[in-house]
C-alpha cells in the first residue's frame, strides 16, 4: 500500500499552496519577536509584511529567536496517524543546525511504545529552507507516482547530498552568529560590493566557497557553477530563495530559464523560522546536482576556476 503521510517541520518554508497541492503536513516551530514571545508561526504573508519583517530584523537581530517543534508536538501529530493506522514519513531540517530531528526521533520512540504497529520513518534532510522544501516536494512527487514509504525514504537518503545551494548572501553576520557559518568567514559579507558565494557542505551547513566582486560578474559565475553541477536541468523544478532580494531573484530566475530551460523556477519566500537565522540579503537557487564532496574540495576548486575564467 502506497498511502502514507508526509510531514515536515516548518523550516521547509513551503507555503499553504504547496502544502495543499502536494498533501504535506507541517508541524510549526516557535518564533520569538522582540515584543512577542512564541509569536504565531507563519508560512504565508504579503510583500509588505515580508519587507517589514526583514527591516525590523536588520535593526534588532538579537531580539528575534526560533525553536523547533518540541517532542510533545511531534508526538501529538505522530499519534494522530498511528491511531488511524497510517504510516508517516517525517522530513526534518538538518540535525546539524537544529534539534528537530532528535526531537522527532524521540517522539517516534515514545509513540511506538503505545502503538507497536506504527510505522514512522524519520529523514534528516541535512538542509534548511528551500533546500529542505525541495526534498519534501520530491518525496511528495515520488509518493504520487506510486512509490512506497521505504522507496521514498531510500531515495531521500541517497540523494539529499545532491541538493545544491547556488547563490550569495550580502551579509554573513546572521548565519555566522546563528551557527550556520564560521565567524572567520563572516567578514566577506561586509566588504563593499563583494558577493560571498555559498554552497551546502557535506553536513548541510552553508559554507562560503568563494567571493566575487560585483553583482554582474556574480550572476555569470553562479550560472557557470550551476551548469557544471546541475543534473538533467530540463527535468527539474528549481527553487530560488530570497530574503528582501526579490528583484535580484527575478533577474536570476530569468537567467536560469533562458540558460537551462527547466520545467519550472519558483521564487520562494524565506519565512521567519529560517529568516531570523539567515537575515536579509540571501538570493540563491536550489536544485539537484552532482554529489557534494566532503570538505567541498571539488566545489571550491570548480568555483575558483570559474571565477578566474569569468570576465
Amino acid at each position: 500500500m502506497n498511502k502514507f503521510a508526509i510531514i515536515a517541520d516548518g523550516s521547509c518554508d513551503l507555503n499553504e499552496k504547496y502544502q495543499k497541492d502536494y498533501d504535506i503536513r507541517i508541524i510549526p516551530g516557535h518564533i520569538n519577536y522582540p515584543d512577542q514571545q512564541d509569536a504565531p508561526f507563519i508560512l504565508k504573508w504579503e510583500n509588505s509584511e515580508r519587507d517589514a519583517f526583514y527591516k525590523a530584523l536588520s535593526k534588532n537581530p538579537d531580539g528575534f529567536s526560533t525553536a523547533p517543534p518540541n517532542i510533545e508536538e511531534f508526538k501529538r501529530v505522530f499519534t494522530e496517524y498511528a491511531e488511524k493506522g497510517e504510516d508517516v514519513l517525517c522530513i526534518t531540517i538538518s540535525g546539524g543546525i537544529s534539534g528537530a530531528c532528535g526531537f522527532a526521533t524521540q517522539a517516534k520512540n515514545e509513540v511506538v511504545k503505545s502503538y507497536p504497529n506504527a510505522r514512522i520513518v524519520i529523514v534528516d534532510s541535512l538542509r534548511f529552507s528551500a533546500g529542505h522544501g525541495l526534498l519534501v516536494i520530491l518525496a511528495a512527487k515520488l509518493r504520487a507516482s506510486g512509490h512506497n514509504i521505504d522507496q521514498v525514504a531510500a531515495y531521500l537518503e541517497e540523494n539529499k547530498n545532491r541538493i545544491h545551494q547556488c547563490g550569495w548572501l550580502d551579509d554573513l553576520s546572521f548565519v555566522a552568529k546563528k551557527g550556520r557559518l564560521t565567524h572567520s568567514k563572516a567578514f566577506f559579507g561586509k566588504l563593499a560590493g563583494v558577493k560571498p558565494i555559498g554552497e551546502f557542505d557535506y553536513n548541510g551547513l552553508t559554507t562560503v566557497i568563494g567571493k566575487v566582486k560585483g553583482a554582474k560578474k556574480a550572476y555569470s559565475v553562479l550560472l557557470n557553477y550551476m551548469e557544471n553541477t546541475i543534473v538533467n536541468a530540463s527535468e527539474q523544478t528549481i527553487f530560488i530563495a530570497q530574503t528582501s532580494r526579490y528583484p535580484q531573484a527575478e533577474k536570476y530566475k530569468e537567467m536560469i530559464m533562458e540558460r537551462f530551460h527547466p520545467k519550472e523556477v519558483i521564487i520562494n519566500d524565506v519565512f521567519p523560522s529560517c529568516g531570523i537565522n539567515i537575515g536579509p540579503g540571501l538570493m540563491a537557487a536550489y536544485y539537484i546536482g552532482t554529489p557534494i564532496s566532503k570538505g567541498l574540495t571539488e566545489e571550491k576548486a570548480l568555483l575558483e576556476r570559474i571565477i578566474s575564467e569569468t570576465a
